[in-house]
């Protein structure tokens, strides 16, 4: 455990959890994660990035991307946590900037709309767009690296499932940070780890939970991709602390996977915080494992000719 992972146990436990579990409502929790992303990322990276928008059924998704990619070059779609309820791609910036650097690939940010005022299936549905639109685009399915963290890296599976379901091209590799898999909340984690987390205050799942389903059933896989199907899903990796609310629902969709007969890499660290790749601009622990996804991506992914190799 490095010196930096010490200090930064001892600032989640006793402020910053206990911070995010105070938060009166998704308004003000969007407020507290920005203020929280721009310290992380000591500025803005967002400001260098490259703006589009696509159109989706009578509103639009804006997305920043790092910089556009050539054309027919491979890049990463990369869906930012937040529990369906705060996050933007500004707060994911520098981890999506870091990502570039150690893929060589540009990465798209989408911003999906969030509950409760889009209550699901409306961040389902805005991925799906975005999927869409970009292979209307021209862009092959096969040249898209398909991403995520938390309630993003739900969001990332959630679509793969949907895609597997209903036959349609897939991406070349999945990549996720400490899935949020599982609206029912049936992992074992949330109540034994809950003393060990040292992120998410694990009392107030159940009224993020409503905020979001606003009644929906938590079993629908566009929402928990736990129950989804995966029959011919390219080949995904997880990876989650072992300490973390959490951990279940990673350990179980790693399984989910496996028995559709998926490639699954599953990597589980230590006493880490929730999404610890989050804080790669302080701790070692972070990079390592970015720098593990980096070599998952390049190792499934599969340039086409026109990518120049």
């Amino acid at each position: 455990m490095s010196w930096q992972l010490k200090v930064m146990r001892v600032v989640l436990r006793h402020a910053v959890r206990r911070s995010l579990g105070r938060q009166p409502d998704s308004i003000a929790a969007r407020k507290w994660f920005e203020r929280g992303a721009w310290l992380n990322a000591r500025g803005r990276p967002y400001l260098g990035f490259t703006p589009d928008t696509l159109a989706c059924d009578g509103h639009e998704v804006e997305m920043l991307w790092t910089a556009l990619p050539a054309t027919g070059e491979s890049f990463l779609l990369y869906f930012h946590g937040g529990g369906y309820v705060m996050g933007n791609p500004r707060t994911h910036a520098a981890l999506a900037t870091y990502l570039t650097r150690k893929t060589g690939l540009q990465t798209c940010l989408p911003d999906y709309r969030l509950a409760p005022e889009h209550p699901f299936p409306a961040a389902f549905d805005d991925a799906l767009c975005v999927w869409q639109g970009l292979l209307d685009r021209g862009i092959k399915a096969e040249n898209i690296i398909l991403g995520g963290d938390s309630a993003g890296g739900g969001l990332a599976l959630a679509l793969l499932g949907h895609l597997c379901a209903t036959d349609q091209p897939r991406p070349a590799c999945v990549f996720s940070f400490s899935p949020f898999t599982d609206l029912s909340l049936s992992g074992a984690s949330i109540e034994s780890n809950a003393k060990s987390e040292l992120l998410l205050p694990a009392q107030r799942l159940e009224q993020l939970r409503d905020r979001v389903l606003a009644g929906a059933d938590p079993r629908d896989p566009r929402i928990s991709p736990l129950f989804a199907r995966f029959r011919g899903a390219p080949p995904v990796l997880i990876q989650v602390a072992r300490s973390e609310i959490l951990r279940d629902d990673s350990r179980r969709m790693a399984e989910a996977l496996k028995r559709a007969g998926v490639e699954v890499t599953l990597q589980e660290w230590g006493n880490l915080p929730h999404v610890w790749q989050f804080f790669h601009g302080w701790l070692p622990e972070a990079r390592k494992a970015l720098t593990d996804a980096a070599d998952f991506i390049r190792l499934q992914h599969r340039p086409s000719p026109s990518d120049g190799s």
